[in-house]
């Protein structure tokens, strides 16, 4: 009787702790509603994991992304708000769309470093964005 309970009860431990996580991504402060969001999330070793565009309602884009393993993570995403797929920038480099990193990580001369971006995933999480504009 105690091996058929610890059995069943490791069965449930496996199930729980191997159970596939939900990150969800909610990002405010776009300047309005054109276009889209695009995310390209990666490992902590800057491997790509997947890439996903987002409808933006509101002024505020939510991008859900399922069945991820427990890791460390980062993202980065911009606000595609002509459609065309890329982060458009003016003569010498400097965005004139907005884009974030996860942590919110701050840019200085250039994007933060990789390290600043990753974060913890170990269950279903919902991160908090504000997207960031250098010209208005």
């Amino acid at each position: 009787m105690q091996t058929k309970f610890l059995l069943i009860f490791t069965s449930f431990l496996f199930f729980v702790f191997s159970s596939p996580i939900t990150l969800k991504v909610e990002i405010d402060n776009l300047k309005n509603s054109k276009g889209q969001v695009l995310l390209e999330l990666s490992d902590a070793e800057k491997n790509s994991i997947k890439g996903v565009s987002q409808k933006i309602e509101n002024n505020k884009c939510t991008i859900i992304i399922n069945a991820l393993k427990p890791g460390q993570y980062t993202f980065k995403y911009f606000h595609d708000e002509n459609s065309n797929k890329k982060l458009d920038t003016n003569f010498i480099g400097i965005p004139k769309e907005g884009f974030g990193f996860s942590n919110n990580a701050k840019i200085s001369f250039g994007p933060p470093s990789h390290q600043k971006t990753i974060f913890e995933l170990n269950n279903d999480t919902t991160l908090n964005c504000a997207a960031l504009y250098l010209k208005k």
